[in-house]
């Protein structure tokens, strides 16, 4: 599976496609808030992960009336609850093959163990 590459966009077309002053994503970054990546001339470069993040923000700010403070704690903790879901995921997929190894290893006994008693078996009736 071959991956997209990433689309970037400049201050200016992310300001007016969410109809924000360029200051405000400024102030954004300053916060801490936005990461955007930056060219060699040092131009501000939004991905669309950063047009997520910011979606967010703008939900929270404007439609819930979060303040910037507020906003911080949410995307804290919803990054940290992200980072521990990939944990739990990643512990689910290490027991789940521990346990289909597990499984297969006592199956191949069981074969084994079930072929060993039917050759005693019969073995005996020959005695």
């Amino acid at each position: 599976m071959r991956e997209e590459p990433k689309k970037y966009y400049m201050i200016s077309a992310v300001a007016k496609m969410y109809n924000i002053h360029p200051q405000t994503l400024r102030l954004y970054e300053r916060e801490g808030l936005l990461k955007p990546s930056r060219s060699q001339g040092n131009t501000r470069l939004y991905t669309d992960e950063d047009l997520k993040r910011l979606e967010l923000i703008l939900t929270l700010t404007r439609e819930m009336g979060v303040n910037l403070a507020g906003v911080e704690i949410i995307l804290n903790m919803r990054d940290k609850m992200e980072a521990i879901q990939k944990q739990v995921n990643e512990l689910v997929e290490f027991v789940q093959k521990l346990l289909e190894a597990r499984s297969d290893e006592l199956e191949q006994r069981g074969r084994a163990i079930i072929k060993l008693s039917q050759l005693e078996i019969m073995r005996k009736r020959d005695e």
